[in-house]
């Protein structure tokens, strides 16, 4: 696997296979946060073939398959259902580069997402991103370099446009930091760029949408509910998210609780 994570985990997990597949013609038919809900691979409009392939990601995602692995699985995909049309399909370097192009993309963006729920449940106590460039990227993308270092807070609105990946081969970063850190070593919190765009179709958080949802439909009802009742279904809700998976959607759930009481 790609140098972004090796081991797979419950939170990437979760996010991939929560997703829909979604037949489309084109890379540029589902754009953004639209994204989080729908597997695609431009071109494939069976069914049966959707199927194969996201059946094939999801065990690259869960089991660490090599780059090398996934191509021969998406050879045989292709044999198999008789897929003529796609771009890169006419050189072995172009059907090398669409497998690769579906391999990373797919694992990078599941694996930013789970790092983005993990995140959204440390913010208390790490209330501090720090945006990182990875320098093992062949061709870097300048505005991608210049953002390396710059710490904003967790909330800050720069986020939701610029959360890496923000564009195919996109190998950026975000960590988080705790106020000590921020005080013995001296850091500071920058200003985001006001020019920063990323390439079309990744100018969301992977993932965001997902809790955002989630955390919105927990308020409207909390909020319609006589008090007794959404204590009683809050605490039902916190009763059923066990597990890595929904750590930060009861941490939410409670915080909700809390302010009924």
């Amino acid at each position: 696997m790609a140098s972004y994570g090796s081991l797979s985990f419950a939170e990437q997990v979760a996010f991939f296979r929560q997703k829909l597949n979604l037949p489309t013609q084109r890379w540029d038919d589902l754009l953004g946060a639209a994204h989080d809900r729908a597997f695609v691979v431009a071109g494939a409009t069976s069914a049966d073939l959707l199927a194969d392939l996201n059946t094939a990601v999801t065990r690259a995602i869960e089991q660490g398959v090599s780059i090398q692995q996934f191509r021969a699985d998406f050879e045989s995909i292709v044999a198999k259902h008789g897929w003529t049309g796609w771009t890169g399909e006419g050189t072995e370097a172009g059907r090398a580069w669409r497998a690769r192009v579906i391999y990373e993309t797919n694992l990078r963006t599941s694996h930013a997402a789970g790092r983005y729920a993990q995140l959204q449940e440390l913010k208390a106590k790490r209330p501090y991103w720090r945006y990182r460039h990875n320098d093992t990227v062949r061709y870097p993308r300048e505005h991608h370099v210049a953002l390396d270092g710059l710490i904003l807070r967790a909330d800050d609105p720069f986020w939701a446009r610029a959360y890496p990946p923000s564009g195919f081969g996109c190998k950026c970063f975000v960590e988080s930091l705790s106020e000590a850190q921020m005080r013995r070593e001296g850091l500071q919190v920058g200003r985001a760029p006001d020019g920063f765009k990323a390439d079309r179709g990744w100018d969301y958080a992977p993932g965001a949408s997902l809790l955002d949802e989630s955390r919105a439909l927990l308020e409207r009802k909390a909020a319609t509910l006589p008090p007794t009742i959404a204590r009683a279904w809050l605490t039902d809700i916190l009763g059923r998210t066990a597990g890595a998976t929904w750590r930060s959607l009861r941490a939410f759930a409670q915080t909700l609780l809390d302010l009924i009481r």
